[in-house]
């Protein structure tokens, strides 16, 4: 099987879904382009910020994307790239395409609240702080997930010699404050959009140009720990116009770049794929036996369905919508893009047969070879890949924190949905609570924190899915295109937690083990309150 055809293949779906399913999804949920938007109704320009459309899907895609479409695919393909490749365009399209979309527009139609608030009033106020507990869990282990990840992306080991890190680190260092630089121009002197896109990217550019010639920031895991640290706090509570979507919005050119350099490689090279289509249901033997059923699934993780992603369309992305109709192109499209991210990094490990390193190695390495067709040096390459990858982590980070900050502040909202003004609603203090939960997990490294992470996250996309069924059943609407993704979500979630509970438990990780413990009770609880209030409104409708 040649690689170009599965790239083509992939875009043309892609796109066909976009034009008709999404059509069919727009006019089945009743999206209103006249209808007043949180983000103009609400605006306060701190959380609340009208955006254009297209800067809003470079910070809406930056924050989504993160390690995972670039990890799961390249840790699942050991079951063999033809069922990786089937469930990154089936999911995208049918499962987290619907999911991401439906999180975004649900949030919109209440007040740019998070997916809790949207159970608070289809489920109760206790559906509410369970599903925020369950959230902000995840959040924790997102964060931390991600804090070590990039910590250890940026190190630089003196004994090795190596670079690319501390390239990265400096180049990643720079970007923030040209970022702060463009959002004062664009949001406070009014500078034109286009015009300062063009000279902020060139500045993106030039960044790079200097943390490749000038690797000035040569340090310790432990040094990038702390500073990612107060990074993200800062993050966390500056104006969303003055760091976080600026940031993000100038590195999707980035991530942009990186991707139309892979596609133009593999159209240039056009390798053919040298792993099997598939190795069975099985792989491996005894405790560290992976089944393709459930694990295919959580592994590929984000190149599919995230449910994080919910979190961000219900957290910060739909504060900043300008338009119902915009909300197709950033939910819809944005996971659609992720998606041809994930075929690439497939295409990366499957056409090389003796890939080896960490996801990131791999995926720099193939991206790099396939860019070097068109004149690229491939040692360049790398860095310019490193470096994205990082900028998807980094921005999935700080957007975590930023949601992390506001679920934790719902927590102490009245019933009726309402903010009380308490300590736990002030934005300072959750940011440090969610910071030092993560903190805490941080001890355990990202290699022992991602199986539960990645089961948490596409757990939590199921009861994402769950609230929009709801929701949707309430309000009148068809919900099948959430119910069924919604059955088939918590079959393969549920499912993985119990293998991990096991593994935990006999690799004596207590905390972990309790965790995956508290979460799949969360969630059975979930799904039984959903039922069971469901099953009350069709009784007193029956009745009435």
């Amino acid at each position: 099987m040649n690689s170009l055809v599965l790239l083509l293949l992939g875009l043309a779906l892609f796109f066909i879904a976009y034009v008709s399913y999404g059509a069919f999804l727009a006019k089945s949920w009743g999206i209103d382009p006249s209808r007043k938007t949180p983000a103009n109704a609400l605006r306060d320009d701190v959380d609340y910020c009208p955006a254009n459309p297209n800067v809003l899907l470079g910070h809406h895609f930056s924050s989504i994307a993160g390690a995972g479409p670039i990890t799961g695919p390249i840790l699942a393909s050991v079951f063999g790239w033809l069922p990786v490749y089937l469930w990154i365009v089936i999911g995208s399209i049918f499962v987290g395409g619907v999911h991401d979309w439906g999180s975004l527009f649900a949030s919109i139609r209440h007040e740019g609240k998070s997916i809790g608030e949207i159970i608070r009033v289809n489920l109760g106020q206790k559906g509410k702080m369970l599903f925020n507990i369950f959230a902000w869990l995840t959040l924790v282990l997102v964060v931390a997930a991600f804090t070590d990840i990039c910590a250890g992306t940026f190190a630089f080991d003196p004994a090795k010699g190596d670079l690319t890190g501390a390239r990265a680190g400096t180049a990643s260092v720079l970007f923030i404050f040209l970022a702060m630089g463009f959002g004062y121009f664009v949001y406070r002197k009014g500078a034109r959009l286009s015009v300062s896109s063009v000279i902020g990217v060139a500045l993106l550019f030039f960044c790079i140009f200097l943390g490749y010639s000038f690797p000035v920031l040569k340090l310790s895991k432990l040094a990038w720990n702390v500073i990612l640290i107060i990074y993200i706090f800062a993050a966390s509570t500056l104006p969303v116009w003055l760091l976080l979507q600026p940031r993000d919005y100038l590195c999707s050119f980035l991530l942009y770049a990186m991707l139309i350099g892979g596609v133009i490689g593999v159209f240039l090279v056009r390798p053919e794929i040298v792993i099997s289509a598939s190795n069975g249901f099985t792989i491996g033997e005894g405790s560290k036996a992976q089944y393709l059923f459930p694990m295919l699934f959580v592994t590929v993780a984000c190149g599919a369905i995230s449910g994080f992603h919910s979190l961000v369309g219900s957290g910060t992305t739909s504060k900043q919508i300008n338009n119902e109709k915009d909300s197709k192109l950033i939910g819809y499209g944005g996971m659609l893009i992720e998606g041809v991210v994930a075929i690439l990094a497939l295409i990366s490990v499957a056409a090389f047969k003796d890939a080896a390193g960490t996801p990131a190695i791999i995926f720099s390495s193939g991206i790099a070879t396939f860019m070097n067709s068109f004149g690229l040096p491939v040692e360049v390459g790398k860095v310019f890949v490193i470096l994205a990858f990082s900028a998807f982590a980094l921005t999935s980070l700080d957007t975590a924190t930023r949601i992390g900050r506001y679920v934790f502040q719902e927590f102490f909202d009245k019933p009726d949905g309402t903010t009380e003004k308490t300590n736990g609603s002030n934005m300072y203090v959750a940011t440090a609570v969610t910071v030092a939960a993560s903190c805490l997990l941080l001890l355990y490294g990202y290699s022992k924190i991602w199986p539960i992470f990645g089961s948490a996250n596409q757990l939590l996309a199921g009861l994402s899915l769950l609230a929009l069924t709801v929701w949707f059943a309430n309000t009148g609407k068809d919900y099948m295109m959430t119910m069924i993704p919604m059955i088939f979500m918590f079959a393969v979630t549920l499912s993985a937690l119990v293998i991990l509970v096991k593994n935990f438990f006999a690799a004596g990780n207590i905390i972990l083990g309790v965790l995956a413990v508290v979460l799949f009770v969360l969630a059975v609880y979930l799904i039984y309150t959903a039922a069971h209030t469901m099953k009350e409104k069709k009784s007193k409708n029956l009745s009435a």
